[in-house]
């Protein structure tokens, strides 16, 4: 991706400047230093609903105690890890992703750096099933067509039309998004095509600019971005999953190209987390 002179913001952008400011210079220590450009992309903590084990995708919950905990270690991790210096935040528009950063950024005493929120970055549509049981739609509708819709790449689930309040037109949130835009359910492949002009417009020329971002969105949004900047298969995705609250540094080329991704943690636990993801529509 060729950097341009300049870069537009994208619609339903929140920008907040914070101390340093979104256009600020880079840490010229950083770009003395010919650092590989590097990105932490965190999974927000576990929410109410994920305890719960229901479909949550657009409907906005909160953090559950267990998820408040896990965004404090996650602050904990990127404070003790060395030469690792965040510029900038970018969450979705769920709260708790914009929670998860903040109980983080705390814990960091990192609370001052500047902030965007994009519905680009939103977890995927799950129409229909928002709000229902993982488990009981796999009891319904068997394990296999479950999968599909939570871990297939262009299988989407049925959606919610307009007249439905799980439709986003009928959030004030969105209320400066073109309603064609707004989805009433996505497979994987959407969240690819919505997710990918905010790495172009925001983060990509974050990081040929010497800065180091982080991204605290969620599960299905970080598998689309994965997919995109790593080149990962259609059938590989399916077996991706995301654990909840456990920082990932990537790091690139000079031309961001992808080069490695590490999380930061106790291997066991991260691996355990994931799998308990993995699990949670049934065996």
């Amino acid at each position: 991706m060729a950097p341009s002179a300049s870069f537009p913001q994208p619609a339903g952008v929140e920008v907040s400047t914070g101390a340093r400011g979104i256009g600020a210079c880079p840490d010229r220590r950083k770009v003395a230093s010919n650092a590989m450009p590097t990105l932490v992309v965190l999974r927000h903590g576990e929410s109410t609903w994920n305890a719960e084990n229901r479909f949550t995708g657009w409907t906005d919950v909160d953090l559950s105690p267990a998820g408040e905990a896990e965004a404090r270690l996650a602050g904990r991790l990127l404070a003790e890890e060395a030469g690792l210096e965040l510029d900038s935040v970018h969450t979705s528009v769920l709260v708790r992703a914009v929670r998860t950063a903040n109980i983080a950024l705390d814990e960091m005493g990192r609370s001052f750096l500047p902030v965007r929120r994009s519905w680009r970055l939103n977890e995927r549509h799950y129409g229909a099933l928002q709000g229902m049981n993982k488990k009981e739609i796999a009891a319904s509708f068997g394990p296999e067509q479950v999968k599909a819709w939570r871990r297939g790449f262009a299988t989407p689930p049925p959606p919610v039309d307009t007249s439905d309040p799980r439709h986003p037109v009928n959030d004030p949130r969105y209320a400066e998004i073109p309603p064609a835009a707004l989805p009433g359910a996505e497979c994987l492949a959407d969240v690819v095509v919505r997710m990918t002009p905010y790495w172009e417009d925001v983060i990509g020329p974050e990081l040929l600019a010497g800065r180091t971002p982080l991204v605290v969105a969620h599960g299905n949004s970080i598998r689309a971005l994965w997919k995109f900047v790593e080149g990962i298969s259609e059938d590989d995705i399916v077996g991706l999953e995301v654990p909840t609250g456990w920082p990932r540094v990537v790091s690139f080329d000079d031309r961001l190209g992808f080069v490695e991704g590490r999380y930061l943690g106790d291997p066991a636990a991260v691996k355990a987390a994931a799998e308990a993801v993995a699990r949670q529509a049934g065996p």
